[in-house]
């Protein structure tokens, strides 16, 4: 146990710390107080600044608004030079109103303060529409008085005048005397805006930075002008003195009170003095931020080294030299060999054998440094030898190593003993094999039921027309050697039509190409129409054919599609049998050219229609709704029709009743049909 530290061991340490403090707090201090002072000094400068701008500017608005006043009183005098003539002093007054637009009304007044002609701005809505002049007549009646005593211009005081807004503004009466002979001819009177008149001393810098604006007394805000509003803080007056009145100017600028970094100079010092609290903070916090980087790092490297240890991937590190650098424990797992046994000489690992030819291959993967990333991270396969001289296969994925300074420095391996998916996959082989053979014998049953469906229609059309001659052998008349001729060419041809059958349905169960040729659609429908005639017969069912007078031609296994036909012919014609009167019992076969690529073939019966519940199934191989039936029919129209590119549907037959069976053919190509193909396919 060690021994307990003494005070004086303890006095130095505690001694440093607070000289430390203490010298930390002092320059704190300094920088804390030198900051302040540099603040409040540019603080103080900069409202004073402010505040003589907002006093000039007040003191060139009211001398601005004397001398506008006064340009306005000449142009006002001038007008009394005008011709007397009615017509020529409205011009004039309408034309001294453009040019001053502060002027809103401009009116003649005889001797006893009657108006005896008025103008107003053509620049706004008369401004005595809401109230009547004789309203507000009091105080342009005592300017003019004054103006009458001292024979000079005089003003009134200001008043408001609403408009029909609602709103209103402020104006101001100026009265000049007329005299004509040195005796008194009457009065000029002229109304005029104050706010307008604010903004015509208003330059648009000004505007920007102050508010201008008439107030009374007692601050009420007469009429004001600018772009901004005062912000109350920087606030200076004046009083412009008008003969006969007075109006107060303020003048406020729309700026507050200055920021803590109001120039460049602040900004600077408050800035090196941030930087260096920052720098001082920013040390603290690195020391620190060390001390955690090399516990994490310390932490990391635990991790990884854990998480090496534990995979199950062996993990194989060489130099440029082919030489072992690194392995992790699944890798000697793997092989049986030691790391100090790795790193020695040649990969003990490599059946001897093979040894050569590893070497070859791995000289030539080394050298090719400036191959492509994704190439070098492509997997291989080969063979390694575990230390027990037992070989298994493995797959190596390689990588290349790269440094910090970005060089690369060797490759980095991951390495699966693929052993057991071997045998796997050799197990699965025998498996495939034997599903295989299976699928094998399941073909056969295939063929023989295709080959007992289709066969059923040319073997019974064989029997009836061996019946047929047998009739007429035992009834013989002059007819009689023609018609057995007949007979027998049908029976040779039925006979060949289950050559066809059988040769057909043995390609189509081996899902080879079948034998493609070009065919008018009418040849095809005539080689089926006597089977389809004969049956038909039987039932008592009427043929109708709807095809161009110029078929088009298709591309098809004609012996397959003759097959289909029979089968869509025949079922249409079953259909009829018990439900169908007879006289509505039709059958009609239409082809039809329904895309530049495609032919569509239609066959429609007159029958009761299918159930929903059975055309949820009607394609379902072996299912069927008739007893004799096998239900393979259907199913294998519609998988011929895919064979051949087109698609087999149905739907309801015209004006709802029966059936409509329609499937679509290529036509032959030509140089402008692929596009159309691949439209209709899509």
């Amino acid at each position: 146990m060690p021994p307990p530290r003494t005070d004086t061991a303890r006095h130095p340490v505690a001694a440093t710390r607070t000289r430390r403090a203490l010298l930390w707090t002092a320059l704190v201090g300094l920088l804390l107080v030198a900051q302040t002072l540099l603040v409040a000094l540019t603080l103080s400068h900069e409202s004073n600044r402010a505040q003589e701008a907002a006093d000039g500017m007040a003191g060139e608005a009211a001398a601005e608004i004397k001398r506008e006043l006064l340009r306005t009183t000449q142009s006002l005098q001038g007008l009394l030079w005008v011709e007397p003539l009615l017509m020529h002093w409205r011009d004039g007054a309408g034309e001294l109103m453009r040019g001053h637009r502060e002027l809103l009304r401009v009116e003649r007044r005889d001797n006893a303060l009657h108006v005896t002609e008025a103008v107003d701005t053509p620049l706004a809505p008369p401004m005595f529409r809401q109230m009547p002049r004789d309203d507000l007549d009091v105080d342009a009646e005592l300017a003019c008085a004054a103006a009458r005593r001292v024979s000079a211009p005089m003003f009134s005081r200001t008043y408001f005048v609403p408009v029909a807004s609602g709103q209103g503004q402020e104006v101001i009466d100026l009265c000049v005397p007329v005299q004509q002979a040195g005796r008194e001819a009457g009065f000029l009177v002229a109304t005029i805006s104050l706010s307008q008149l604010l903004d015509n001393v208003l330059s648009p810098r000004q505007a920007r930075q102050h508010e201008l604006s008439f107030v009374e007394g007692d601050g009420t805000r007469l009429a004001r002008a600018g772009l901004a509003r005062g912000a109350g803080v920087y606030i200076a007056e004046r009083l412009v003195d008008l003969p006969g009145t007075a109006l107060q100017l303020r003048a406020d600028g729309a700026t507050g009170r200055p920021s803590v970094i109001p120039n460049l100079a602040t900004a600077l010092v408050l800035g090196l003095s941030i930087a260096l609290f920052a720098v001082v903070l920013l040390l603290a916090r690195d020391v620190r931020r060390r001390a955690r980087a090399e516990k994490a790092l310390a932490e990391a490297l635990a991790f990884r080294k854990a998480m090496e240890d534990s995979l199950i991937t062996g993990l194989r590190a060489r130099d440029m030299d082919g030489r072992i650098t690194y392995v992790n424990p699944a890798f000697c797992a793997m092989v049986g060999f030691t790391p100090e046994e790795l790193a020695e000489g040649r990969p003990p690992y490599w059946p001897p054998e093979l040894a050569e030819r590893y070497a070859e291959r791995q000289r030539t993967r080394l050298q090719g440094v400036g191959r492509d990333a994704q190439e070098a991270r492509e997997g291989y396969e080969t063979v390694f030898m575990r230390k027990n001289g037992e070989r298994f296969p493995v797959l190596i994925y390689e990588a290349p190593l790269v440094d910090g300074q970005g060089r690369h420095t060797g490759w980095m391996s991951a390495v699966l003993d693929v052993s057991a998916q071997r045998r796997i996959e050799e197990l699965s082989r025998q498996q495939q094999d034997r599903l295989q053979a299976t699928a094998r014998l399941a073909t056969v049953g295939e063929m023989a039921s295709l080959l007992s469906h289709e066969l059923n229609q040319p073997l019974a059309a064989i029997a009836s027309y061996s019946t047929g001659s047998l009739n007429l052998i035992d009834d013989p008349d002059a007819q009689t050697p023609a018609m057995l001729k007949q007979a027998l060419e049908r029976i040779a041809e039925q006979a060949e039509r289950a050559g066809r059958i059988i040769k057909s349905v043995h390609h189509f169960v081996r899902r080879r190409e079948q034998q493609r040729e070009t065919i008018a659609a009418d040849l095809l429908i005539d080689a089926v129409l006597p089977l389809v005639r004969l049956q038909a017969r039987k039932s008592g069912t009427r043929i109708e054919l709807d095809i161009p007078a110029k078929a088009p031609r298709v591309v098809c296994d004609r012996t397959m599609l003759e097959q289909v036909l029979l089968n869509l012919t025949r079922n249409g014609i079953q259909a009829m049998e018990h439900d169908t009167p007879l006289e509505d019992r039709v059958l009609t076969l239409r082809v039809r050219q329904s895309h530049a690529g495609w032919i569509s073939f239609s066959v429609v019966d007159a029958g009761p229609g299918i159930a929903p519940q059975v055309a949820q199934q009607l394609f379902t191989p072996f299912f069927t709704t008739r007893a004799e039936g096998m239900g393979l029919g259907l199913s294998l129209c519609r998988t011929v029709i895919e064979q051949h590119g087109g698609a087999l549907d149905f739907a309801p037959g015209p004006g709802g009743r029966g059936t409509e069976f329609t499937f679509t053919l290529p036509a032959p190509r030509s140089a402008e049909q692929p596009e159309a193909r691949v439209a209709h396919n899509a």
